[in-house]
């Protein structure tokens, strides 16, 4: 990892750390060949993808509901009951999201309001093929499944025998996802925002993928709808002089084992902790299988930030807007009121970001790159959508009517003003309010 030395106030900008959010030319030029293609091809191009990319092509593409129902019992056990104590918390967290609709009523009778409605239908892209990851169903189907969604559709890569892992398949049984089909890629996005003869198109697509899948999502976002650009995972951790250097390492670890461009970021004000994380890393490295993984995200993307001082510790943060952060300090809950920028926020020794991906409850769909600044993690709120209410009176449009026709007059709106006007010269005339 590298060792960065902070002056007073100073925060890590490009020339420390550049994230690179845009997409390679020849992803995005492919991407676009693909989408096009099933756009105008249907299942054709699906079959033609999934030999070319995945090496198989599935009998059907939607997997049968007898073979999902039957998952259950051909996945491990252990892995189901895991997944089935970790769906309730996840149900039980964003359950207390639901948002209700509203209604008030002004003192002129005008009555004003919020009508929360459920999207129709979702698309959940879940990665798969060599790796696989039940607890994304999870975190992406039960908020839509609490939002009242009538229809969750799950697309996810199949493995070289033309199946998909049953873990995943039990996963999706014990999340409410009601179709699941054996097809990845930027293809499988595609098929969610524009149908083909096996697929109805749905109204919003979530999801994590890789390159080619978030340069898709991201072509096809205004015809449907998407949750984010996910870019590599990342974590930060504010560390003091109570912290222990073992679990630091292990927890950045933790991280850099997911991908070679997952990025890891250690802040402290303490410079005499750098080695002994850093001599645990060496340590830790020894053990795991993932080695080669690990230790090219923390040579590559790995950052040790020395700050001089706290004030200087939290501005960085605030300026990585990290996806994760985890705080191990004496007293964590002391600065989560001076945290601003942080998808997720893991407050003292006891809170690896691990339990975040798995138990809690929250949300594990982040922002990433930054994006923490503007963007939130995935919710109940992202599955459905508000429509305003608005029922004037006689008297309410009457007390509004002079702010509308000078505001009508003013942008040379003519009609605007006259819908108004023309309603109280109509029923004046007939002697009605």
């Amino acid at each position: 990892m590298r060792v960065v030395t902070l002056e007073q106030g100073q925060e890590p900008g490009k020339s420390i750390i550049d994230r690179k959010v845009l997409f390679d030319p020849e992803v995005v030029s492919t991407v676009a060949e693909i989408i096009q293609t099933v756009r105008e091809q249907g299942d054709r191009a699906l079959i033609e993808y999934s030999r070319k990319f995945d090496g198989t092509i599935p009998r059907t593409f939607e997997v049968p509901e007898k073979e999902i129902q039957n998952a259950a019992n051909a996945a491990n056990q252990d892995v189901v009951k895991a997944l089935q104590k970790a769906g309730q918390s996840i149900l039980d967290f964003h359950e207390r999201q639901k948002r209700e609709g509203m209604l008030i009523t002004r003192a002129d009778g005008a009555l004003l309001g919020t009508k929360v409605t459920p999207l129709d239908s979702v698309g959940i892209y879940v990665p798969g093929g060599k790796a696989f990851y039940p607890s994304t169903v999870l975190m992406c189907a039960l908020p839509a499944r609490v939002a009242g969604v009538r229809r969750i559709v799950m697309v996810t890569p199949p493995e070289k025998n033309g199946h998909i892992n049953p873990a995943l398949l039990a996963a999706a049984q014990i999340a409410g996802v009601t179709e699941v089909y054996a097809v990845g890629g930027a293809q499988a996005i595609a098929a969610l925002a524009y149908g083909t003869e096996s697929i109805e198109p749905v109204d919003k697509i979530v999801g994590p993928g890789n390159a080619y899948v978030s340069a898709a999502k991201r072509a096809v976002s205004g015809d449907v709808g998407i949750d984010m650009i996910a870019g590599p995972s990342e974590l930060a951790i504010l560390a003091d002089d109570s912290s222990e250097p073992a679990l630091l390492a292990l927890d950045l670890m933790a991280q850099a084992e997911h991908d070679p461009d997952a990025a890891c970021y250690l802040i402290t004000t303490e410079a005499e902790l750098v080695e002994d994380v850093l001599e645990e890393i060496e340590a830790f490295l020894e053990d795991t299988p993932r080695k080669e993984i690990t230790k090219e995200a923390l040579d590559r993307n790995g950052i040790i930030f020395v700050a001089p001082d706290l004030a200087t510790a939290l501005g960085a943060i605030n300026a990585l807007a990290p996806e994760h952060l985890e705080v191990h300090t004496a007293d964590p809950q002391d600065y989560l009121g001076l945290i601003d920028n942080a998808g997720a926020i893991f407050l003292g020794t006891w809170s690896p970001s691990a339990v975040g991906d798995y138990a809690a409850g929250t949300n594990h769909t982040l922002p990433t790159s930054g994006t923490a600044r503007f963007s939130s993690p995935l919710c109940v709120d992202d599955f459905t959508k508000f429509s305003n209410i608005i029922s004037y009176s006689y008297s309410a449009l009457k007390q509004d009517e002079e702010t509308i026709l000078v505001l009508a007059a003013a942008e040379g709106l003519w009609a605007h003003g006259k819908s108004v006007r023309a309603r109280f010269e109509l029923f004046e005339e007939e002697g009605e309010e």
